[in-house]
């Protein structure tokens, strides 16, 4: 059964009255312009109007992308604010380095579990209220994760797990909002705009979460600023956020949709090639960013400690210096990784039909070796290491708006929340669900080979973290195959678009005779 189907009978029009034509004008021609990322329904010029085809003026629309990538900003710095306290963290609650991990464990697990619930709300009711709902319970249960006692650290993984409840919701619908609000470049420019938040959010988390717990002295003020942010955030999303129709800026209009079952979507998306391999692409690197982003800061501790550096950590809090060093190279490493992926991509997306995934390749494959040497030298020269992170990070962050403009052009309109939640569920599930802990995991099954050297403390962990370029270079390969795929995968989704536009209007004319 088709998602998308053309229905015989008239269906109802709705129009503002600035927007009614009179049937004695002559119609204007429709063009169909085919771009590297969408295709735009385009007047006679050739000029993409989407506030024509939305309703929804473009100032508006800029001003929703700059709310919704407030609120993203705020997501990944609540990601990351315990791992810019972790050690801090293990002292007051006094657990090892797996029930550490445990903690991003459990939060990406809700968060990947009910993504595909959202995803499937996202395509079928209004996108608006579910994002409204979700941010709530965020703001709810971060809130509440900070009042957490020494005797009580059910409570703080349980909270967190909630935090994922909210996160879900979010993650899986913005990007389908600003896929419909724009197309062609400005759309691949927007995600951009809003990917480069998930480096600069996570390098804030770091930083605000250190330094709040330093200034305060108590690491749980830490988790207690990004709710106070958050409520400015729903406020924004309430009153300047709009639910534009699904598609209508791709030449899809809301009247003749028809929502397929779940199944169905999921089977359509499993023959999607492009969909598949990207995702697979998507999870080694999720397995990779979510291991280092959680661990490192404590691993360079450890490094400065086993060098004679610094002194190990007996009271909390512990010194958060490596966690602000950590966050603002993660900040300026991804705003330049993000925008240069971007950049290169818009030069070579007219030469080269598969660019995108090719850049990702590269990203992926490259930023393996300067992972690996960073670990490497932790234990000779801390600059050094800080120096290939921030390769390492400048390369990987090629990456993240480019991922996401890779699902809305291979995906047709009405199954991008889907796409995006099962994406969210591979990715995390196999990814960075489990990568915290099984670092943690195997540091603590090497412990007993000599539990009482604090050189030992940092190697144990040392070798943990190798597994992460191992896998990241498995990640350039399946970008390489979705590079195989993807010109035939786009070029299907973009006929179906034009295809169903075409015989909407054809539909449309004979049942107006």
């Amino acid at each position: 059964m088709e998602h998308i189907r053309l229905e015989s009978q008239r269906q109802p029009v709705t129009m503002d009255t600035e927007e009614i034509v009179s049937s004695d004008q002559p119609r204007p021609k429709t063009h169909f312009s085919v771009h590297y990322g969408s295709i735009s329904c385009n007047g006679p010029d050739g000029d993409t109007s989407s506030t024509q085809s939305t309703g929804i003026s473009q100032r508006r629309s800029y001003i929703a992308v700059a709310v919704l990538c407030y609120i993203n900003l705020l997501n990944y710095m609540d990601r990351y604010t315990i791992a810019g306290v972790l050690l801090s963290i293990q002292k007051y609650f006094d657990i090892s380095d797996s029930t550490s991990g445990l903690l991003q464990t459990v939060f990406i697990c809700s968060f990947m579990f009910l993504a595909p619930v959202f995803g499937y709300l996202g395509d079928r009711y209004d996108r608006k209220y579910i994002m409204i709902a979700g941010l709530i319970v965020w703001l709810v249960t971060t809130l509440g994760s900070s009042f957490a006692g020494r005797e009580y650290f059910w409570v703080l993984v349980l909270t967190r797990a909630l935090v994922g409840t909210g996160e879900a919701s979010y993650s899986t619908i913005a990007p389908t909002i600003i896929g419909d609000l724009f197309n062609g470049t400005k759309r691949t420019l927007m995600i951009s705009f809003f990917y480069i938040f998930i480096p600069v959010g996570s390098g804030l988390g770091y930083i605000m979460g250190a330094a709040i717990a330093s200034a305060t002295g108590d690491w749980r003020w830490a988790l207690r600023v990004n709710p106070a942010l958050g409520a400015l955030g729903l406020l924004l999303l309430v009153f300047l956020i709009p639910n534009p129709p699904r598609g209508a800026v791709d030449g899809y209009t809301e009247t003749t949709m028809e929502n397929s079952s779940y199944i169905e979507d999921i089977k359509y998306l499993l023959k999607n090639r492009s969909f598949v391999w990207s995702s697979f692409g998507v999870t080694a690197m999720a397995f990779v960013t979510g291991a280092l982003a959680f661990w490192t800061p404590t691993f360079l501790s450890r490094a400065q400690v086993a060098q004679g550096l610094r002194e190990p950590c007996e009271v909390e809090p512990c010194d958060p210096s490596d966690s602000f060093i950590f966050g603002l190279i993660t900040v300026v490493t991804g705003i330049v990784g993000v925008l240069l992926g971007s950049f290169i991509s818009k030069m070579l997306r007219d030469r080269v039909s598969n660019a995108d995934p090719l850049i990702c390749a590269v990203g992926m494959l490259s930023s393996s070796p300067c992972f690996f040497i960073a670990v490497i030298l932790a234990s000779k020269s801390i600059p050094a290491t800080y120096t290939f992170i921030a390769l390492g990070e400048t390369l990987l962050s090629l990456n993240w708006a480019i991922l996401a403009d890779i699902l809305l052009y291979v995906v047709v309109p009405t199954r991008r929340a889907t796409a995006e939640a099962l994406q969210i569920l591979i990715c995390h599930l196999l990814g960075d669900a489990g990568s915290p802990y099984l670092i943690g995991l195997i540091s603590d099954a090497l412990h007993k080979y000599n539990p009482d050297s604090p050189s030992w403390e940092f190697r144990r962990l040392e070798y943990s973290v190798y597994i992460c370029p191992f896998v990241g270079t498995l990640g350039g390969l399946f970008f390489l195959m979705t590079s195989l795929y993807i010109k035939e995968d786009r070029k299907a989704a973009e006929m179906l678009v034009a295809g169903r536009s075409t015989g909407q209007q054809t539909t449309s004319r004979v049942t107006a005779n």
